[in-house]
């Protein structure tokens, strides 16, 4: 499965965002599709997952609140929708897809700039 991610920008403490994970190829729904980000200087964090199902993992706290991950399985997409964005959510956005039976990670998109400033 191939990966595209979009919808980054920047935007004001405070605000919204929605980032979108469009899938090509075979078998999308063999698949559980995460978002991670990179903020500068600092390793890639898992933000949250999502299976075929619907059934949803978001293991970053700090986000727990505020960002939702869904998926719409007839478009082939991933969303991770970010409410209330704070200048520590800035950070490089990348989707992920892995198979379900397996831990790692076997397609990456290119990443997404969200930018929140004060």
């Amino acid at each position: 499965v191939q990966l595209q991610a979009s919808g980054g920008g920047s935007v004001q403490a405070g605000g919204s965002l929605r980032l979108s994970c469009a899938a090509s190829g075979r078998a999308f729904s063999d698949y559980v599709i995460s978002w991670f980000r990179q903020a500068p200087g600092a390793g890639r964090t898992l933000v949250a997952s999502i299976w075929y199902t619907g059934i949803t993992s978001t293991p970053l706290e700090s986000v727990k609140d505020r960002f939702t991950i869904s998926r719409d399985n007839a478009k082939r997409t991933v969303y991770l929708q970010m409410n209330d964005l704070k200048t520590d959510d800035t950070a490089v956005y990348y989707c992920a897809a892995r198979k379900a039976d397996y831990a790692e990670y076997e397609s990456w998109g290119w990443g997404t700039l969200v930018t929140v400033s004060s």
